[in-house]
């Protein structure tokens, strides 16, 4: 019978870290690679059975989630998120394709979001697939600084049909500084890359990822929040790249900056 590892990485979740891993329990094995939280979480994650590596550099989320990743011992991983949680109805669909043999080396989940209380069934949130299990030999993480993806080698990629539950919005606050988080890292990414934008794409960015949420993807059907979910989009669309426009301007201005005199 194959076995499975449950992997995460952590930054002061100490608010959520406990219900995670509870709805993880069923796992053989739970890995937490932390990043220096200061609340408790490290000591949490332990209590509860979890094995727990403290990395207080920060490689980016990629990088990060493939160190996670080196410590699963297990032949199948599931990654997760500390503000996701696992259903009985999802882990019995879990232990289905773990303990079977079916040739799929891979396997996406559906997940639903809630943002302030409200479960969004629109906006583009939802459907939302997201790779999270998979073999560990035929799967690693991109090494991007932020929005990584699993890459998969090997075989085919399955669907799940149980939804895995995220509260990551408990309150707006909660998004502004994820957005930030985001934003800075996706910049930052994208600038050392060579790419170049301007105001006038930012504006455009907003402005479409607002129509496209709200109208084309029926953001309209989810009431106030689901106005406030696509109002949200347009700000962290345009945030991206006003960000990198002024990583522009602070590269140009410095590569222009006369040599001092001597």
């Amino acid at each position: 019978m194959s076995r499975l590892s449950v992997i995460l990485i952590t930054k002061n979740e100490a608010s959520n870290i406990e219900a995670c891993l509870r709805s993880v329990a069923f796992a053989d094995e739970i890995v937490v690679v932390d990043s220096g939280s200061t609340d408790g979480t490290a000591e949490i994650a332990r209590r509860l059975g979890a094995r727990v590596e403290v990395k207080p550099d920060w490689p980016g989320f990629g990088p990060q989630k493939n160190r996670a990743l080196a410590l699963a011992s297990h032949p199948w991983v599931l990654s997760i998120d500390a503000d996701e949680r696992v259903t009985p109805e999802l882990q019995a669909e879990i232990l289905v394709v773990v303990q079977g043999d079916s040739g799929v080396v891979a396997w996406e989940i559906p997940r639903l979001t809630q943002f302030c209380g409200q479960w969004i069934h629109h906006c583009g949130w939802t459907p939302d697939h997201v790779l999270r299990l998979f073999r560990g030999e035929a799967a690693r993480f991109s090494d991007d600084l932020v929005h990584e993806r699993v890459l998969v080698t090997g075989g085919p990629v399955g669907r799940l049909k149980t939804s895995l539950l995220h509260y990551s919005y408990p309150t707006p606050s909660h998004y502004w500084r994820k957005l930030e988080q985001y934003s800075q890292a996706w910049a930052q990414q994208r600038h050392q890359a060579g790419q170049r934008t301007s105001m006038t794409r930012a504006v455009a960015a907003g402005v479409v990822a607002f129509i496209r949420s709200y109208i084309f993807r029926l953001g309209v059907l989810d009431g106030a929040m689901g106005f406030a979910v696509c109002t949200m989009q347009a700000q962290a669309a345009f945030g991206k790249y006003f960000a990198l426009y002024c990583l522009n301007r602070t590269h140009d201005s410095s590569s222009a900056s006369p040599p001092p005199s001597v």
